[in-house]
């Protein structure tokens, strides 16, 4: 069973998980928005014989500090961190797993360390454009810049449930989001999930983020502060990956019942607008869904004609949490992924 630690850095205390054993290759995974570490375990008791493994909690979720979060940074914020965690573990290359918020965390840090990186994979991964407000595979920005996005188009009521503790709120969330139904976690495994999910610290500077009102349906743009405006559009801006120096392979690794990260999000204004769940929805040429997938795709294909090289993967029936839903799907892709005759460990 993966083992809890604290680690202190320059920029905050970091708690993580890790097994495995020192001398095999180097994989740290990182959790996503409403989760932590704990989503991890299970995988990494599947790991461990193979990898040297460490699943950090990012700031403001699990026991990790809960430090504010400047969102006009982007995700640099939870990239610096990580970096600082790694060298105070002595990893100077590894692998890196990044899942929903969190492949986009690994997304920037690729961009910004691509030289200590043995391989990228993202699972269910953030688009590279953000979350909401943008159209078109190539990401172009609805107007005003930030409409849609960031901290006003968090689910109320999972931020209710949150500083009420409300798990039996949190327990339709993940059952109904995270996992595609009929699947459900063992008894003892959905109570360390649900407090994962209600580790997220929601204040100041953390989840969600501010808001500013705009005069354009849905009526919210992106703040400045907090984890969900890292992800607008107006701060996040991973499309660079297709560009860095050292290009390791990629996995891109998805569940095929995705209702977070599709073309087709329940979590997008423009989506719900479109089925009819928001009322007042100007119509797809003003305000289109974003195509989530799609803008991913268009990322990795740069990043392939840069001379990288990816591999997309879809588990029939997955969820937003396929490494957990289709566990063993997930862990035959990662084997296959770690085997491949391009890889160097």
């Amino acid at each position: 069973m993966p083992v809890q630690h604290f680690l202190t850095t320059h920029r905050l205390q970091i708690s993580y998980h890790a097994a495995g054993s020192p001398g095999k290759p180097r994989l740290m995974l990182v959790h996503g928005n409403a989760s932590s570490s704990k989503f991890f375990l299970p995988l990494m008791d599947r790991l461990a014989p193979d990898f040297e493994l460490v699943a950090p909690d990012l700031r403001c979720f699990g026991q990790s500090q809960p430090l504010p979060v400047d969102a006009t940074r982007g995700l640099r914020d939870f990239s610096d961190d990580l970096d600082a965690f790694a060298s105070a573990l002595g990893w100077d290359r590894f692998f890196l797993l990044g899942w929903s918020m969190g492949g986009g965390v690994a997304m920037q840090y690729a961009m910004d360390h691509s030289q200590k990186l043995l391989g990228l994979i993202l699972e269910a991964p953030l688009s590279p454009y953000g979350f909401g407000g943008t159209a078109g595979p190539q990401g172009t920005p609805l107007q005003p810049p930030g409409l849609a996005s960031g901290g006003g188009c968090a689910n109320a009521q999972l931020v209710q449930a949150l500083e009420q503790g409300n798990r039996d709120f949190l327990r339709s969330v993940l059952n109904s989001i995270y996992f595609a139904p009929p699947y459900q976690a063992p008894p003892q495994w959905e109570e360390v999930y649900l407090d994962a999910i209600a580790s997220t610290r929601v204040g100041e500077g953390m989840y969600p983020g501010d808001y500013v009102p705009a005069a354009q349906w849905p009526g919210v743009a992106a703040g400045s502060r907090g984890i969900c405006n890292t992800m607008s559009p107006v701060f996040c801006d991973l499309s660079p990956l297709a560009d860095i120096p050292e290009r390791c392979p990629i996995l891109w690794i998805r569940g095929s019942q995705d209702l977070m990260v599709s073309d087709q999000s329940m979590c997008d204004f423009g989506a719900l607008g479109a089925m009819g769940l928001v009322p007042g929805w100007p119509g797809a040429e003003a305000f289109p869904p974003q195509p989530m997938l799609e803008q991913t795709r268009f990322v990795l294909e740069r990043y392939a004609a840069n001379g990288g090289q990816y591999r997309e993967v879809v588990l029939e029936g997955g969820g937003h949490a396929c490494h957990i839903d289709r566990e063993d799907q997930f862990l035959q892709a990662l084997t296959d992924f770690f085997h491949a005759p391009s890889q160097t460990q």
